[in-house]
């Protein structure tokens, strides 16, 4: 444990959560911010985000503020940031984060006291601006890192809940999109990752997007974000498959959460919309190896539906295992696939 302990007064206040970035953590920090609030009640919680995942927090029930760090913006960024927090009076801290980024957040917060990762998992100096720090640890899952916070808090991290809401304007909008999609279950593929060498070879989508369709009856729906690289693979598949899949990329996080929720099972590498999903409850047909899914697989769910090529056969889950592997990926048949999208789909119909 810490050797000063946090006084429950600063847990009944003013909490700073600061979590940036990327999208996987975000929706992995939402269990923390919930176990707060069922256990203090009558604290505020504002959230420090980036962009980019700003929408899954807003809106959420345990979260009272969100605040927008414009890090890309530098100098400009940071003034930005100290100007949207004066006025403000915290009474505790949170950062999540290892990295120096989150630094400027955690110093302008002003909290008497802020509790981080201890100097053996933190980077760039980054424990030097806590005042309070998690026991050394090895890595771990980073949800299981995340609910580190609660033990040290002494706050229940049970039952584990994320609590992902969708407006009435956004169910009419995916109700809109899925009534073509209506006749028979719908398969979610995001076929590309941040990191190309985690993605699966964009050529196989094609042959399992035919397969599903023929052998389980099943529609198909490509989701992902408006880039390049991801436009392209999408274009790619549409254009070979002979089922057509429905086209879902676009912007925007909030479009990203009813696209999933509406889904029957999702495909996908290691990549953020995996954690949106386990956290709606939509089966995930994860696909490793360049990472290993002990450590970034959706969390203690959906194991028999992972096709993994990062772990030896018959080897303990091994959640410490973090370096890349190279050329794994392409090991991954579309019938292995397309087996546990089967074992989804049943899972989901409530028949396996």
């Amino acid at each position: 444990m810490t050797s000063r302990p946090i006084p429950a007064s600063a847990l009944d206040g003013h909490i700073a959560i600061v979590l940036l970035t990327g999208l996987g953590d975000v929706v992995h920090g939402l269990p923390i911010a919930n176990a707060l609030k069922r256990a203090h009640p009558r604290c505020r919680i504002t959230w420090i985000v980036e962009p980019m995942p700003a929408g899954i927090l807003d809106p959420h029930p345990a979260i009272d503020r969100v605040v927008v760090f414009h890090k890309k913006e530098g100098l400009r960024g940071i003034r930005r940031l100290a100007r949207d927090l004066a006025g403000e009076w915290f009474d505790l801290t949170l950062n999540f984060n290892v990295y120096f980024k989150s630094v400027w957040p955690t110093v302008l917060t002003r909290a008497p006291y802020r509790l981080g990762f201890e100097r053996g998992r933190a980077r760039d100096g980054v424990w030097l601006f806590a005042n309070r720090h998690l026991p050394a640890r090895p890595r771990r899952h980073t949800q299981d890192l995340f609910l580190e916070f609660l033990e040290v808090l002494g706050v229940p991290a049970e039952p584990l809940e994320w609590q992902l809401m969708l407006t009435e304007e956004e169910r009419a909008e995916q109700a809109r999109f899925f009534e073509p999609l209506a006749r028979g279950p719908v398969v979610g593929i995001v076929p590309a990752s941040a990191n190309p060498k985690k993605d699966w070879p964009a050529h196989r989508y094609v042959p399992l997007v035919d397969a599903i369709h023929r052998e389980v009856g099943a529609r198909t729906v490509l989701i992902g974000g408006p880039g390049a690289r991801e436009t392209a693979i999408a274009r790619h598949i549409v254009e070979e498959a002979r089922a057509k899949p429905a086209w879902g990329l676009g912007d925007g996080v909030r479009r990203l959460l009813w696209l999933i929720g509406g889904c029957d099972a999702i495909v996908a590498p290691d990549t953020g919309p995996v954690h949106i999903a386990r956290a709606l409850d939509v089966p995930v047909v994860g696909l490793y190896g360049h990472t290993n899914p002990w450590r970034v697989g959706p969390y203690r769910k959906y194991e028999n539906l992972w096709v993994d090529m990062y772990n030896e056969s018959g080897a303990p889950p091994d959640a410490s295992l973090a370096d890349p592997r190279h050329g794994r990926m392409e090991a991954i048949a579309v019938d292995d696939v397309l087996d546990r999208v089967v074992r989804a789909l049943r899972l989901r119909a409530g028949t396996s």
